[in-house]
């Protein structure tokens, strides 16, 4: 099992900036890849970005790239989501989540991601 804390959610007003954190405990080494989603009311759960043990990384949608940025600690099982150029379409509940045994390679599928965090509230007021 993985056990995943997500955090840094929080009010901002149009164009600031959030830093997300996402803390992974328990049997990380079972999870190549740390991700972030997003769900916004009304709307299905959507891919931001995800990184992977060797470093790779990717952020999805081109409304968020170029303003959304996933990091890695050195130490696997802690992740960042630097949030910048923040708008009010960006306001959603933010999800670290983590990919299952198995799973070797980069992944945007929700399927792959079997640990989920519970869940930090991003709100960007106009």
């Amino acid at each position: 099992q993985v056990q995943l804390v997500d955090s840094g959610g929080g009010v901002v007003h149009t164009g600031g900036s959030l830093k997300l954190s996402c803390v992974a405990s328990g049997s990380i080494s079972d999870s190549y890849v740390l991700g972030w989603f997003r769900q916004a009311p009304g709307k299905e759960r959507e891919f931001v970005a995800a990184i992977s043990r060797s470093g790779t990384s990717m952020v999805g949608e081109e409304n968020m790239k170029g303003r959304f940025l996933i990091s890695k600690d050195v130490t696997w099982g802690t992740v960042y989501l630097q949030m910048n150029s923040l708008n009010p379409e960006d306001t959603a509940v933010y999800y670290c989540a983590a990919t299952g045994r198995g799973i070797m390679g980069m992944t945007v599928r929700l399927d792959q991601y079997k640990y989920w965090g519970q869940g930090t509230q991003v709100t960007v007021s106009s």
